[in-house]
C-alpha cells in the first residue's frame, strides 16, 4: 500500500491520506514529482515505461513518481531518481523549476489528477551510467529537445505526455 496526501484545488494539504489505487480510481487531487535530466548536449533523458505498468505502458516518459504521505517534494524526487535510474543525487544537484497542474484520464479508467513539482538535473552521465529498475522501465535514452517538440506537435502516442500542455511549457523554459 502506498499512501498519498490529498490536496485541495490550491495545492493545500487536506489532512487526508489515501491509498494510491483509490486515489487514481477516484481521480483525487494529490502530488507528484518529476525531473528533467539534461546532458551536456542539452538532450533530455526519457524513460521507457515497462509494459506491465498500469499508466502509459511501453511509453517514453519523464523520471517521475508520487510524493508519499508526509514526504517532501525534494525527498520524493531524490528517492525516485535512485529507484528508477539508479543514481544518487543531492538536493544541491537539483534546480526547482515550478509546480504544474496535471489532470489526465487514461483508457484503463485510471485518473491522475495532480500537482507535479518539476526539477532540473544537469549531468554528464551517459545512458550506460544509469541502472534502471526493470519493474518500472525497459530502457532510458537521451532525446534532443527538438525531437520531443516534434513528437508533441505530431501528438506522437509513443510518448506518455504527448497531450500534456505543461510539457511544452517546460521545454520552452529549458531551451
Amino acid at each position: 500500500m502506498e499512501l498519498l496526501d490529498i490536496v485541495d484545488e490550491n495545492n493545500n494539504l487536506t489532512g487526508e491520506f489515501i491509498d494510491r489505487e483509490i486515489v487514481h480510481s477516484k481521480g483525487l487531487l494529490h502530488r507528484e514529482v518529476g525531473v528533467i535530466v539534461l546532458n551536456e548536449n542539452n538532450e533530455m533523458l526519457l524513460e521507457k515505461r515497462a509494459v506491465t505498468k498500469k499508466q502509459s505502458p511501453g511509453k517514453w516518459a519523464l523520471c517521475a513518481g508520487h510524493i508519499e504521505a508526509g514526504d517532501t517534494p525534494e525527498n520524493a524526487i531524490l528517492r525516485e531518481v535512485k529507484e528508477e535510474i539508479g543514481i544518487d543525487i543531492t538536493k544541491n544537484d537539483l534546480k526547482f523549476l515550478d509546480v504544474f497542474r496535471r489532470d489526465k484520464k487514461f483508457s484503463n479508467g485510471q485518473h491522475n489528477n495532480t500537482y507535479i513539482y518539476i526539477y532540473i538535473y544537469k549531468t554528464n552521465k551517459k545512458v550506460e551510467d544509469y541502472i534502471i529498475q526493470i519493474e518500472e522501465l525497459s530502457e532510458v535514452k537521451y532525446f534532443p529537445i527538438k525531437n520531443i517538440e516534434k513528437a508533441l506537435e505530431e501528438k506522437n502516442t509513443d510518448y506518455a505526455f504527448y497531450d500534456e500542455p505543461y510539457i511544452k511549457e517546460i521545454l520552452n523554459r529549458i531551451k
